[in-house]
């Protein structure tokens, strides 16, 4: 059987076991992301090592690293989409095309967020309301950083080309061997070469580099993938570029909005103590691991309901979609429970000092209560990408961080003078309203899906299983 009769196939495949497929994209996610939570977890404990100092300084760098990250996956998601849907729609023209200019957008938008990074990060840091004396420690992570970004860009883009495919397996391994390199190189940079928080942004570039080589020789030398690359002969087509960016960019401006959303609670958190903001981060780097299931779970959804949602099966993309969420809500609520009993364990491991380890506790034991709600907007929101609706996960994330958490964490804690926890409860009620809109928009999300398949019978019988 030839590479492309084998990769047309799975569209078969998952169309007979839908929920089977689910699983075998979220397992491969989920333990490549497992590996990489470890890496965050202990990247930030080699870091608290250091001192408080140092890990102040890391925090205070994560809305610029989010920022970054968060459009490069926002964009990505878009690569995902187009590519799935062209093979739910049996055009592999479209989903070379869409995987040609995917490393176009992905070179041209490293290329300006080096850029500016090195023309206003130092700025930038002290805009977000890094002090004085930690400002030197924050921009020298950020500027190895930067130097690297393309590394991660390019990372970030071949694993959305493979997962339009439904390749899950491969960037899993690709990704979790990176990581642990990551995890070895840490100490060696931080400590061993006595290189301290610039040893940290050091190994981070180091291993993406090597995760992209390896990416490439797959891609462009083994000819890994379903799509075929003719970059030769490669025409920017504006068509493409829109619709990836007309599905991909609410995403990212969705992370643009969660990086500004962490800057502003930074700004709040430090008005209390720097040791809050420290708090802050290490209870954000703990969600990761709740957030995991989710997060693959959404991210196998974008894959498979763009494919039904091209095949013009609006009966699978439903039934899908609601497994999808149903299990997710499962999980974030078992493993809620479980973050509540080993709050305090869990915050012990990142910092000595009483005052983080508190109000990291603090953090865990009232946010938990948001986690199942997480998992409904969060699903929902990716599977409508799917469908080629971009609004909803921006309008979605707009609402919880910036429509309702930021603000009444500023009403809590400037107009009424009540503790940080304060702040904790308002990105609960944040979460509660993200997930009632989200279940309301699932409704015209499924009802578009069913007037496109009505328009389009042909490939609909075409792709019934």
């Amino acid at each position: 059987m030839s590479d492309e009769s084998s990769r047309s196939s799975r569209l078969e495949e998952y169309a007979a076991r839908p929920r089977r497929a689910l699983w075998s994209m979220a397992i491969p996610i989920m333990a490549g992301m497992s590996i990489h939570t470890f890496y965050m977890i202990t990247d930030m404990v080699f870091v608290g090592w250091l001192g408080p100092d140092a890990l102040a300084a890391l925090a205070f760098n994560m809305p610029l690293v989010f920022l970054g990250l968060g459009v490069t996956f926002g964009l990505g998601t878009g690569v995902t989409a187009l590519i799935a849907q062209a093979i739910g729609a049996r055009d592999k023209v479209e989903a070379d095309r869409a995987a040609e200019h995917a490393v176009a957008v992905g070179i041209v938008f490293s290329a300006l967020f080096t850029g500016a990074a090195y023309l206003w990060g130092e700025k930038l840091l002290a805009a977000l309301g890094v002090p004085g004396h930690l400002l030197a420690l924050a921009w020298e992570y950020l500027s190895v950083l930067a130097g690297g970004f393309v590394f991660l860009v390019m990372s970030v883009f071949f694993r959305s080309i493979l997962s339009g495919e439904g390749d899950m397996k491969t960037p899993m391994a690709i990704g979790a061997a990176g990581t642990l390199l990551n995890v070895f190189l840490d100490p060696l940079f931080i400590f061993a070469l006595d290189m301290g928080v610039r040893g940290a942004a050091i190994a981070t570039v180091v291993s993406q580099a090597l995760v992209a080589f390896v990416f490439v020789y797959l891609l462009f030398f083994r000819e890994h993938t379903y799509v075929t690359f003719d970059l030769r002969n490669f025409r920017p087509s504006g068509r493409i570029v829109a619709a990836i960016i007309g599905i991909g960019a609410p995403a990212s401006f969705s992370f643009v909005v969660m990086a500004f959303g962490g800057a502003v609670f930074n700004r709040i958190l430090v008005s209390f103590s720097e040791d809050a903001v420290a708090a802050y981060q290490v209870g954000v780097r703990l969600d990761h691991v709740v957030l995991l299931p989710m997060i693959a779970i959404s991210a196998s959804l974008v894959t498979l309901v763009g494919m039904f949602h091209g095949a013009r099966r609006p009966d699978l993309v439903r039934n899908t979609l609601h497994y999808g969420v149903w299990w997710a809500v499962a999980i974030a609520a078992g493993l809620g429970v479980v973050f509540f009993a080993l709050a305090p364990v869990l915050a012990g491991m990142f910092s000595e000092s009483p005052e983080i380890r508190s109000m990291a506790t603090g953090y865990l034991r009232i946010t938990v209560l948001g986690y199942p709600c997480v998992a409904v907007s969060m699903p929902i929101g990716r599977a409508l990408q799917g469908l080629g609706l971009g609004i909803p996960v921006l309008f979605l994330t707009l609402l919880r961080v910036l429509l309702v958490s930021a603000p009444l964490s500023i009403w809590f804690v400037f107009g009424l003078g009540l503790p940080v926890a304060w702040v904790w409860g308002a990105i609960v009620l944040g979460n509660v309203v993200a997930a009632l809109t989200a279940l309301a928009w699932l409704r015209s999300g499924l009802s578009r899906a069913a007037r496109t398949a009505r328009g389009s019978q042909p490939a609909a019988a075409a792709a019934a299983p």
